[in-house]
């Protein structure tokens, strides 16, 4: 007899997942892997083969919604809700709720909460976070007060919410309060509860009660996090030693740094004084492992680029695996804005070659860098990139403005201001300024009073533009005018920078000592501007007085500064007085003071050449000296022709 054959069923890919409960396994692991889009193919094969959901799946799709911030997914699955039978279940509208709070749809979210019948502490809790990301502090205030007057019960999570809310917009009472109310419901010992209070009580600036709250959970109890709160804390408050300790103590009771604590103090070693310790943070964070975060590379960057290190910023960038566009603008900036535009030009073009698009702030970089270094060819080329790429928007037209007016070209800054549709104070403050830079001082002040006019209140950069037009242009009365205007108007304090105005006003008018007495009367001390302001005053008007006692102001700011001495020499040689030049030269002698050449920078065809005075080690030097011979021969004869012209009159 036959053995009667066995017939083994074959399942294919859909029939093992044929129940609704399969199903929800297989989205919920895709979320939990960050298979975002994956799952939502899941549900739409589900619908396919006719699984109906139930009330766990939709918050489970809710959630990757949420976490895509994808509003057209979101609203997709808000319809499917709708035709549901679980549309009024609370679990499934606490997820909707959360899930249009993450898509930044506050309003979307708040018109589901509203039409809740039931609404748990979860319930609330969303609303209330998501009230609270927004800074909305009176809302805020408002959801909390309905909460409790609903009978629902504040969690951990709730007070999570408004001590960040309070953070957020860094009022500390409110803060203070809502750690009180903590204290009052027993949450005071949840260490997430108290991270967030040490986070929101350093950005209001109260350190103190920030390092209480971390002493007070415990170290038994302190996770990563607690150290990394109280760390950024010091750090953005510059306070670099304490962060420093802080750090030295974490490592001590055996916990291990992650990317954010050397984050946060590197952040705070953007100072000169402090690159010896950033190197060490960087040390550091590379024996930890923290060195293979791109945050922590790009910021490395930075720190290097503002404390004037520019080889050790590029080893770091040469040494990074993957760039990215916040790397190559890092880099970027840190070229444009130790004024070596060619190399910032290079990496622009290498970073455009490696599949880049240079973003604003890129963009921005090289158009300071055109600036400060006078580069208008280079500075018209970044014009045009940005309009054809679309980079044009307030602060790039601000700052192209400003670039026009470094370089000289009013016309084109000027084109760029009459065809904004929207100015701001910036955009008024950068057309006077520029009008002023350039000598054109009377449409500097018509501007400022255009402005005044159409009712835009003047900050101090405004300020500080009108009074330099005033300055240069030698108009002393319309000056003071300005200032009382600033002072007595406009209640605005003076800084030293408009005070340094006024002092060099009065110093070119010859009114020396009136300027001394305004100098001795400020609020604030004089530094070394202000009395290097009077003393190139009294090298113009000959005054060997008030010139001595300016000198004497500046060497005691500074005694290794050439300037003071050289300014004295030539005050004193303007008069014939050849001993107190003698003297001048035995004091900088006597102070080992060393007075370093003046430079030029000038851009012939995209490339950048330095001039250092008496050097002549440029490869054109022969065809540049004949060239400037040529035009003293010129300007020599034409200055003869002039002669005889105005002696035969």
């Amino acid at each position: 007899m036959a053995a009667k054959a066995t017939i083994i069923p074959s399942y294919n890919h859909i029939s093992n997942f044929s129940t609704v409960t399969l199903w929800n396994t297989k989205i919920k692991r895709a979320i939990k892997q960050n298979q975002l889009h994956k799952s939502l193919i899941y549900f739409t094969q589900m619908k396919q083969n006719n699984i109906q959901p139930n009330n766990l799946t939709f918050p489970f799709l809710a959630k990757a919604c949420g976490k895509l911030t994808n509003l057209c997914n979101s609203q997709i699955i808000h319809t499917h809700v709708v035709k549901s039978p679980y549309c009024l279940d609370k679990y499934v509208q606490t997820g909707l709720v959360d899930m249009y709070v993450k898509c930044g749809r506050i309003e979307f979210a708040w018109k589901v909460f509203d039409e809740m019948s039931e609404r748990d502490v979860a319930s609330w809790n969303v609303m209330v976070l998501g009230v609270c990301q927004m800074g909305d502090l009176s809302r805020g205030l408002w959801l909390f007060s309905e909460m409790r007057l609903s009978g629902v019960e504040v969690d951990s999570i709730t007070v999570i919410g408004l001590v960040q809310l309070g953070g957020f917009v860094k009022d500390v009472r409110f803060v203070s309060g809502v750690h009180c109310l903590g204290l009052r419901v027993g949450v005071e010992g949840d260490v997430l509860v108290g991270n967030t209070l040490i986070a929101s009580y350093a950005k209001c600036g109260d350190l103190g009660s920030a390092e209480k709250v971390f002493y007070g959970i415990g170290f038994g109890c302190l996770s990563v996090v607690s150290w990394n709160s109280l760390i950024a804390g010091w750090a953005y408050g510059g306070q670099l030693i304490k962060a420093v300790g802080l750090y030295r103590m974490m490592l001590c009771y055996g916990f291990r740094p992650d990317g954010s604590t050397i984050l946060n103090l590197l952040t705070s070693c953007v100072q000169r004084e402090a690159l010896n310790c950033g190197k060490s943070l960087h040390s550091h964070g590379i024996k930890v492992g923290c060195d293979a975060y791109v945050s922590v590379l790009n910021t490395l960057i930075s720190m290097y680029s503002k404390t004037g290190d520019v080889c050790s910023a590029r080893n770091v960038f040469d040494s990074m695996q993957e760039k990215t566009c916040v790397s190559w603008t890092a880099m970027i900036g840190c070229y444009a804005e130790k004024g070596d535009l060619d190399e910032a030009m290079v990496l622009f073009q290498s970073m455009e070659a490696a599949g880049l698009k240079p973003d604003l702030v890129t963009a921005l970089y090289i158009i300071s860098g055109c600036g400060q270094i006078g580069a208008l060819e280079t500075g018209r080329w970044i014009h045009n990139y940005a309009v054809l790429n679309k980079l044009r928007n307030l602060v790039v037209s601000n700052a192209l403005m400003d670039m026009y007016a470094k370089c000289g070209c009013m016309t084109l800054a000027r084109e760029i201001f009459s065809t904004m549709h929207e100015k701001s104070i910036v955009s008024w403050t950068t057309i006077i300024s520029g009008y002023a830079l350039n000598g054109e001082f009377k449409e500097a002040l018509d501007h400022f009073e255009l402005m005044v006019e159409l009712g835009l209140t003047p900050n101090h950069v405004t300020f500080l533009s009108v009074l330099q037009a005033c300055n240069h242009a030698g108009f002393l009365e319309k000056g003071w005018e300005c200032f009382h205007l600033m002072v007595n108007v406009y209640e605005l304090s003076p800084q030293i920078e408009h005070y340094s105005c006024i002092a060099d006003l009065l110093g070119r008018k010859g009114r020396l000592r009136e300027a001394v007495e305004f100098v001795q009367n400020m609020r604030i001390r004089p530094d070394a501007g202000i009395w290097g302001a009077l003393l190139s005053a009294c090298k113009i008007h000959h005054n060997i007085e008030i010139g001595q006692y300016a000198a004497e102001r500046l060497l005691e700011i500074d005694p290794q500064v050439a300037a003071p001495y050289v300014e004295m020499a030539n005050i004193y040689a303007s008069v014939g007085r050849w001993d107190g030049v003698s003297t001048m030269r035995s004091m900088m002698k006597d102070n080992q003071v060393t007075k370093y050449p003046g430079q030029s920078v000038v851009q012939v065809n995209g490339k950048t050449h330095t001039f250092t005075v008496e050097e002549r080690c440029h490869p054109a030097d022969l065809l540049i000296y004949d060239a400037l011979d040529g035009l003293s021969l010129q300007l020599k004869e034409i200055f003869d022709s002039a002669f005889i012209e105005e002696m035969t009159i």
